[in-house]
Order: structure tokens, then sequence, then C-alpha cells
């Protein structure tokens, strides 16, 4: 009888150690689904933290650039969460403490983040209210309008040089229209220059904004302001030609501040959707030849 027992009890405790219970089979089969709910949670932060991102990228370089605001430091953007073994709590998970502890600090650190973005966009919102005058001063619109264009022929930075075939640095952005085809002040401002007097711009226009920001409009067939005069953004200044140094019928549009040229592409955002905002940076991103 003794012998049967212990032979039955040796039996289960084998039986045990080969095989999962059921209770056991829909444990790992319930820890098996957590796992992969784990792993896709741990996706979507990843792709909500490349948006946050952008968002940052766009605020520090376009909004704050605007309005004249520092960017945030990166240093404080990506600061760690602060505490000493935030985190300890969390090792009572055993095995999957990694994981667990992986995820909460990627959570922690998104709703920092996010926390910094909410208040940066609070303190550019009331700097913007407070600048009223000078929002309608920058530049803030296409020189000429999208209905008219044929192409956007060159961007800013390196192009080749259409005349001597070498690289060269192209200060602002071209834009190809019939001659004739209206151009407008993209921003309130007092006309500074309206001559043909500069070597390669011909006909152009230079428009003080104010705030260190200066646009510039070459090549025109024909300008319809004068030196001193003030203009409302939108206002016709001139019509596209092809005067100077060009070869072909195209606006050359410049956005300078402080006397230095920057890209104009950050500067159209009052009239393009974000599809043709998008559109407009892959083209003025292109290499190609420039119109002058």
């Amino acid at each position: 009888m003794c012998a049967s027992v212990f032979a039955g009890a040796v039996f289960y405790v084998l039986f045990s150690l080969v095989y999962d219970s059921p209770k056991e089979r829909q444990l790992t089969t319930e820890k098996e689904e957590l796992m992969l709910q784990y792993d896709l949670l741990d996706k979507r932060l990843d792709q909500m933290s490349v948006i946050l991102s952008d968002l940052e990228n766009r605020d520090d370089n376009i909004y704050r650039t605007v309005f004249e605001a520092e960017p945030i430091p990166k240093n404080i953007r990506k600061s760690g969460i602060g505490g000493v073994n935030r985190y300890k709590n969390l090792d009572k998970f055993k095995g999957e403490a990694d994981i667990v502890i992986s995820t909460s600090k990627k959570l922690d650190q998104l709703a920092k983040q996010l926390y910094i973005q909410s208040k940066s966009f609070d303190e550019i919102f009331e700097v913007a209210k407070q600048k009223e005058k000078m929002f309608a001063s920058i530049p803030a619109i296409q020189p000429v309008s999208n209905k008219d264009l044929t192409r956007m022929a060159s961007g800013f930075g390196m192009r080749i040089d259409p005349h001597y075939k070498t690289p060269a640095f192209h200060a602002g952005m071209d834009f190809t229209a019939l001659t004739g085809t209206p151009i407008y002040a993209t921003g309130d401002g007092n006309v500074q220059r309206a001559d043909r007097t500069s070597k390669g711009y011909g006909n152009h226009v230079r428009i003080d904004h104010g705030y260190g920001y200066v646009t510039l409009y070459a090549h025109m067939s024909k300008m319809i302001v004068k030196p001193g005069q003030e203009v409302t953004r939108g206002e016709i200044i001139g019509y596209v030609g092809n005067t100077g140094k060009s070869r072909g019928p195209h606006l050359h549009y410049e956005v300078r501040k402080n006397d230095k040229p920057i890209n104009p592409v950050n500067f159209y955002f009052n009239d393009l959707t974000p599809e043709e905002y998008d559109l407009m940076i892959q083209l003025s991103s292109q290499e190609n030849q420039s119109f002058d």
C-alpha cells in the first residue's frame, strides 16, 4: 500500500515537472498576450516621441525665431525625471520588471516634454499678443501667388550658378512666373530701395519691416513703389520680369535678418496649407540650377 502511495506521489511530481497544469498554461498565455501589448505600447510611445520632437524643432527654429524668443535648451527639454530610485516599487514584477520600468520611464519623459512644450506655446501666445505690429510686419506670405507660378525654380543654399556652371550660394528663392505677374509685399514695412543700381538684381525693391527684417525682390519688369513709401502685406509692389543677371522671367526673393540672409521657406505660414508647405520644403531643398 505504502509503495503504491509513494509511486503515485513520485509520478505526480514528475508529471508536474514535465507538464504544465491548465492554470499554468492559462497564465503563460496571459503573460504572452501582456508582453505583446507592452511591445505595441512601446512602439506607440516611440511614434509619439517622434511627433513631439518635430513640434519641439518647429517651436525652436520657426515659432521662437519669428517672435525673437530664445530656443529652449536641449538639456532642459531632455532632462531626466528627479527622485531617488523612483522606480523601485516596480521591481516586484520580477522577470518583467525591466520592460515595466523602461515603459514607465518613457511615459514620464514624454509627459515632462509635453509639459515643457505646452508652457512654451503659452509663452509664444503671450508674446504674439504683445507683438501684433511685429506679427504684421514679419514676412509671412509668398511674394508670388501659387496660382500664378509656372514652377519654383530654385531654393535657398548651394546651387549651380547658371552663368558660370559652378556651385555658388543662393541667398534666396526663385519663383518662376510669366512677365507681368504681380509681386506682393510679404509684410508691412517701409520701402528702403526701389532701383536698379545693385549689380545683378536689375529692377529690385527692398522693404524694411523693422525688427531687423528686410526683404528683397529682384529682376522686376516694373516697380510701382518708391523709397520711403509705406506698404502693407499683400500690396502689389511690382511685376515679375527678367532684368539684371537673370536667365528667364522669375522673381528672386530674399529674407534678411540683421543683414544676414535666412531661408525664406520658414516664412510662408500665413497662406499655405500644411500639404502645400511640405511640398514647398521638398521643392526648395532640391539641388538644382538657380535662375540668377
